[in-house]
């Protein structure tokens, strides 16, 4: 046993020397990739040389780093000395790109390109020699080398004046452009002709430059046709509209019938880019037949074109759409239908069964890609109106198709076919629950982007008049909005699930109060509590207090306060007691300074008792924020709590981070109210106020909501209470039957004269006309809401413009709420003011409770009669309380 345990020392230790010899070896190439004393001689320079002399020295004799920096430090140099540079460093620059690698070309192009723009020379005096360096090196033999000079020269053109353009450019570019030249040489050419057309008059460039255009569109080489069609869309902007369509227009004509695709497709391009251009007479008879051709000839044998086609197909249409006659139009609305579901095996003579090549397959992708892209501007193209019949069934195949591009390209661009569809939104809803429900998060993401204005025109114009509308019109939306939270949580993609929080806190003006109650707030809570990234909790924390701001049923709102305080300022886990923090930031920014104080202040200033000095010290960070929500002299309560808070700090605390934190705080708090100003605290008062009068509008709307409910609920208690009494008095006797219709009649006679008798008294009386439903042995009591009484429905929901949040939530709610009472509603006071007595004397809802409970106590035809004749007596004693209702 011994000997097998020095074993296996041994094998561990001979391992550790192995591995320290690796070492050494990865060591060697280090230490022989230092310099050694001689070359740091060659790289020393003498100090005593100015800027001028060390950089010709160094262009002389140096080496490539040290010529690189001096070719890059070339503008500083300028700056400096001008004269001297251009006269002897310039020169050995010239001498050094002849054998330059592309590194140092490169930086070369750069730097003169910021001696051209930044016009830190005269350009009379050394412009010339810059171009000469730069037009020289436009045919060097690495092609992106020659790329960076034409670039170079290219962003020079802009800078520099006509006659040096005309001189150093377009003198040597006649022999450049020639057939003798390189290839690379005329393509050049062609990009410079394209550049500089736009910086003379039309009468030079179709006398200087259009033949040498003419010339380069007949070249030889395809690349040189299709580089210099891309450039007549500067040529015609060039000469003018009068020129375009002699000049250009047969050019296109012909390059777009080219034999090489790529010809046809850049004289497609120039074609749709120059469409405005054209005349209609030109567009109907040249352009219509050249562009049909052009894309049934893609369509049956060129699948490499009908991207760059499917791209501009929005802009096609559009610019012919002025042109088109009937049939026209549907000709290219049909044809992008076809574009739409290209190479899902049901289109271009395929059979079901058919399999595309892989390669063929993501060009058909691509295709759909930019249909879906496109799709919006064809709804414009097609008439929103006519959506259902002509582009409902193609939005469907996007909305459904395999490649996940294609629908994320459809979420992207999905509130705008919501715009466009305007009232006949509806038509889309199933599409949006489809996008919201889609495998892939991508799809989701991309429709985060513009979720909110999406869900609001998608909820606020469908059918159905009132907010009782907005769900029913898209009946899938809460459990799909629920499943993509849920989806976005298990990814790994915490930033998605962020950006979704962030979007749902729009939700109280899209869904109703319950459904937010009931499907989302116990799962926000849980990702409050559970989930382990920081962003993602905070902004459930404030989607959280978003959902508590709006909720208009005090239960709720109370429920859901208890559950804050008891998982969060109360939560076993200091982890939670520090997101109570976070949430007290985001209520400070969304609620009153009242409310606040009232639900959360008292709660977050216990937590300096906190066991866990994190807690403390984000509270002690919190102090002076917590203190500017306390209004004296109303709140004096509070400061003092505060003050004993911070008191209790400075004498008990050992943390001494906390013990530093705190000694900030004091300051801050002792400078508050001297270093603001009163501009500043103006501003916050004001903001203040907005916001307690919008949570007291909240507060009233949920009195005249529960007012309309019982109201509602009385009238068809009511309504069924006089059906089954007619039931009964239609199995009475005549006699009685004459009597009841007769107390009927007396009673609708006088009930006019009663309701105007009403109307003159109103202002008097005493009973509200819209009563709750009381219990007959309680009195019923009305909270004063600070208002004068009649005054009528709009005095009572006074409604900001600029409220955005709420403003479409709630006006439509308010107003169906005032408008849905009763007929007579316009005359009537919406809330029982302080004015008014606090008990009902006699109210309706008693005399129908009386009258019912004698109907059903009776068991024979007498007692029957008896109870019925006491039940109209009594109903038309009460006539007159209930006139105001109906």
């Amino acid at each position: 046993m011994f000997v097998s345990k020095m074993t296996l020392n041994q094998s561990s230790l001979f391992g550790q020397v192995d591995d320290l010899q690796e070492l050494t070896f990865i060591e060697r190439p280090i230490r022989r990739s230092l310099k050694t004393a001689e070359e740091i001689e060659k790289l020393t320079v003498d100090e005593d040389l100015n800027d001028i002399e060390r950089a010709v020295y160094l262009l002389s004799s140096g080496q490539d780093v040290q010529r690189a920096s001096v070719i890059i430090n070339l503008p500083n140099l300028v700056r400096q000395n001008p004269a001297e540079t251009f006269r002897r460093v310039v020169p050995k620059v010239r001498e050094v790109l002849h054998v330059a690698g592309a590194d140092m070309q490169l930086a070369a192009a750069g730097s003169f390109l910021t001696l051209l723009q930044d016009d830190i020379v005269l350009i009379q005096t050394h412009t010339h020699s810059i171009l000469q360096i730069v037009l020289l090196n436009l045919d060097h033999r690495d092609a992106v080398v020659s790329n960076a000079w034409l670039e170079t020269l290219l962003s020079a053109i802009d800078a520099l004046p006509k006659e040096t353009i005309r001189q150093e450019i377009l003198s040597p570019l006649v022999s450049k452009a020639q057939l003798s030249q390189s290839l690379q040489a005329r393509l050049a050419s062609c990009r410079i002709l394209g550049k500089v057309a736009c910086k003379f008059e039309s009468p030079i460039v179709k006398k200087d430059l259009l033949p040498l255009v003419r010339s380069l569109c007949q070249d030889v080489e395809y690349e040189v046709r299709s580089c210099m069609c891309r450039q007549l869309e500067n040529i015609a902007r060039g000469i003018g509209l009068d020129h375009t369509k002699a000049a250009v227009l047969p050019e296109l004509v012909e390059l777009a019938r080219d034999e090489g695709s790529t010809v046809r497709l850049a004289a497609f391009d120039t074609i749709i880019n120059l469409l405005e251009m054209f005349d209609s007479d030109d567009r109907t008879r040249v352009i219509f037949p050249l562009v049909k051709t052009f894309c049934e000839k893609c369509f049956k044998a060129d699948e490499a074109v009908l991207a760059s086609l499917s791209f501009q197909y929005g802009k096609l249409c559009h610019g012919l759409s002025a042109s088109f006659t009937e049939e026209q139009h549907l000709w290219f609305l049909e044809f992008y239908k076809k574009l739409c579901v290209l190479g899902l095996q049901h289109e271009n003579g395929h059979s079901d069964n058919q399999v595309y090549p892989l390669e063929l397959e993501s060009k058909y992708a691509l295709v759909r890609h930019n249909c879906a892209y496109n799709f919006p501007a064809m709804v414009l193209f097609a008439d929103p109106n006519h959506f259902l019949t002509e582009l409902y069934p193609t939005f469907s195949s996007l909305c459904h198709d395999p490649e996940i591009t294609v629908r994320r390209t459809v979420a992207e661009g999905f509130h705008e076919v919501v715009k466009l569809l305007g009232p006949n939104v509806h038509f889309i809803h199933k599409e949006l629950v489809v996008l919201l429900q889609d495998d892939s998060l991508e799809v989701l993401d991309a429709l985060l982007s513009h979720l909110q204005e999406t869900l609001e025109l998608a909820t606020s114009r469908g059918e159905g008049p009132g907010p009782e509308s907005k769900q029913a019109n898209v009946p899938d939306l809460v459990p799909a909005l629920a499943a993509a939270e849920q989806k976005a949580a298990l990814s790994l993609r915490w930033r998605v699930h962020e950006r979704l929080l962030q979007r749902y806190a729009c939700l109280p003006r899209v869904v109703s109060a319950d459904q937010i109650y009931f499907r989302f707030l116990q799962r926000m809570f849980a990702i409050v509590t559970t989930n382990n990234v920081l962003p993602v909790q905070r902004e459930a924390a404030r989607t959280l207090c978003m959902f508590l701001r709006y909720n208009r049923k005090q239960e709720q709102r109370q429920e859901i306060i208890g559950k804050v305080l008891q998982e969060l300022a109360q939560g076993r886990s200091y982890w939670n007691r520090l997101r109570y923090l976070d949430l007290c930031e985001i209520a400070m920014e969304l609620f009153s300074k009242a409310y606040f104080c009232k639900h959360f202040l008292i709660q977050a200033l216990e937590l300096v008792n906190d066991p866990v000095a994190n807690v403390r010290y984000k509270l002690c960070h919190m102090l002076p924020r917590l203190r500017s929500t306390i209004r004296l002299p109303a709140d004096k309560h509070l400061l003092q709590q505060l003050e004993f808070c911070v008191r209790k700090l400075l004498c008990r605390e050992k943390d001494k981070d906390v013990v530093a934190t705190v000694r900030k705080t004091v300051l801050e708090l002792d400078k508050m109210d001297i270093t603001e100003p009163y501009h500043k605290r103006h501003e916050r008062d004001l903001l203040d106020q907005k916001k307690e009068k919008e949570e007291t509008l909240l507060l009233e709307m949920e009195q005249l909501e529960r007012q309309q409910s019982e109201a509602k609920l009385t009238s068809e208690k009511h309504t069924e209470k006089k059906r089954r009494d007619s039931k009964t008095g239609l199995s009475g006797t005549k006699g009685l039957s004459g009597s009841t219709s007769g107390a009927t009649l007396s009673t609708s006679s006088g009930k006019e004269l009663r309701k105007a008798k009403l109307a003159r008294s109103r202002s008097l009386s005493s009973h509200p006309t819209t009563p709750k439903m009381a219990n007959p042995d309680k009195t019923l009591k009305v909270k004063d809401s600070g208002s004068c009484p009649g005054k009528g429905k709009n005095s009572m929901l006074p409604m900001n413009a600029d409220e955005a949040l709420r403003s479409h939530h709630f006006s439509v709610a308010a107003a169906s709420s005032v408008l849905s009472q009763t007929p007579s509603a316009s005359s009537m006071p919406v809330l029982i003011r302080s004015n008014t007595t606090n008990t009902l004397v006699d109210h309706p809802h008693q005399h129908q409770h009386r009258s019912s409970t004698l109907d059903h106590r009776t068991t024979n035809g007498g007692k029957d009669t008896q109870s019925r004749k006491l039940s109209i007596q009594r109903k038309s004693n009460s006539f007159g309380m209930q006139s105001g209702r109906e």
